[in-house]
């Protein structure tokens, strides 16, 4: 096998469900769509992307191959994986707290219709 094939083997063959995963993130929820968000989920992505390619070839490296050929793949998968989803969970999160909310917060504030008060 290529040695490069071999480096980067977890990434390659968790890429389809890594793609299904960033699909959800990237059109879920669907509002607000501004350039805001467009530039934080870019790069969330993109740093997942690099951290999980990153935590692959780190575990592949540090492997201790008297456990068997096989134990540098398992990890290197193991700890992409786990990677990904941290830093996906965490950009689940923070676009959470600094995008949607301010912008649901300030959407329920135009819809609320100012009443005139009564006074009993």
């Amino acid at each position: 096998m290529n040695a490069d094939v071999q480096l980067n083997l977890a990434l390659i063959l968790f890429l389809p469900w890594y793609s299904i995963l960033a699909g959800l993130y990237w059109f879920y929820p669907r509002q607000p769509r501004t350039l805001t968000r467009w530039s934080f989920d870019v790069a969330a992505l993109t740093a997942t992307t690099l951290l999980s390619a990153a935590s692959m070839q780190w575990g592949y490296l540090h492997a201790d191959v008297s456990a068997g050929p096989m134990w540098k793949q398992i990890l290197a998968t193991s700890v992409c994986y786990g990677v990904f989803l941290a830093a996906m969970t965490a950009a689940f999160y923070l676009r959470r707290a600094w995008i949607i909310r301010p912008y649901d917060r300030r959407s329920q504030n135009d819809i609320t219709p100012n009443l005139p008060q009564v006074n009993s």
